[in-house]
């Protein structure tokens, strides 16, 4: 991250920041789709530490109304694991939606017409397709293609999960909060605030900081809403920070009394995520 950060290079870096077993038999039609899973991956149970198979995990995943994937934006190998998701779960059961942190509250609408255009057998170029939905180039397309076609392609809603650019630029300018005891709580902000200046090498000025933190949160609570709405079963995928059990999405959903969700926190080998922020981690080696 560079030193002076532009406004959208902040949008980016809220958004990047960190991060009973079911009855029926084991479906194996996702081994298909295996060349997605990456190579020498490790999913744990994070409450109890048992390692688990995909095709286990996808069975737990499948008996929750609600789940939110964290992934580290630059990783390859969270989106092929993304993409698995997206086409297993269906088969599992039908996908009631899908939220995307990667799309703002003032594309949806075109995020509908896409998805309208591509149901009813339109051929669209992926030139075409970016154009259309306005895709926000700050996410980079090669990485979100995947995932970003096989939603549009699905039998059900994809909808938006992040606040719109002036929505960010007012928040940077006056700084408001959602309101909640747990999402104000002084361990939540100054957990958020830390990463944040740790990310800026601690150059950021304090109405800086506490700008960011307003976004940051702000974000959060739109997801939160957002994932309360949606159709169920319902899939978010965000990054880390916002997936994260003790001071992202959960967070708000517990303040505004909604169901607990299921988290998936995609990692790194050797990353260090506790049961507090995660109900199963996936991990991933390193990039070479």
């Amino acid at each position: 991250m560079q030193k002076k950060t532009s406004l959208m290079a902040c949008l980016a870096l809220c958004g990047s920041l960190m991060l009973a077993a079911c009855q029926q038999p084991v479906r194996t039609d996702s081994r298909a789709d295996s060349s997605l899973i990456p190579a020498s991956s490790l999913i744990r149970n994070a409450q109890t530490g048992a390692q688990l198979t995909p095709d286990a995990l996808l069975q737990l995943l499948s008996q929750a109304p609600m789940v939110i994937v964290g992934e580290e934006h630059t990783n390859p190998a969270h989106h092929d694991i993304e993409l698995w998701l997206l086409k297993n779960l269906q088969k599992q059961r039908p996908q009631g939606s899908v939220l995307l942190e990667m799309l703002a509250s003032d594309q949806q609408t075109a995020v509908n017409q896409v998805k309208q255009a591509v149901q009813s057998g339109t051929v669209m170029r992926e030139e075409r397709i970016q154009m259309a939905l306005r895709w926000i180039p700050g996410w980079p397309w090669p990485l979100y293609r995947e995932v970003v076609l096989e939603a549009l392609a699905g039998d059900y809603p994809l909808l938006v999960a992040n606040i719109n650019r002036e929505k960010v630029s007012a928040l940077y300018r006056a700084p408001v909060f959602p309101e909640g005891k747990r999402t104000t709580d002084k361990s939540v902000q100054d957990a958020l605030t830390a990463v944040i200046s740790l990310m800026h090498n601690g150059e950021l000025s304090p109405e800086q900081l506490r700008g960011m933190l307003s976004i940051q949160q702000n974000r959060d609570r739109f997801m939160a809403r957002q994932l309360m709405a949606a159709p169920r079963p319902a899939l978010l995928i965000a990054g880390g920070y916002h997936a994260s059990k003790d001071v992202g999405v959960p967070v708000h959903l517990a303040d505004l009394n909604a169901d607990k969700p299921v988290v998936l926190m995609l990692s790194t080998t050797g990353t260090n995520i506790s049961h507090a922020q995660a109900d199963y981690i996936w991990f991933v080696p390193a990039k070479k």
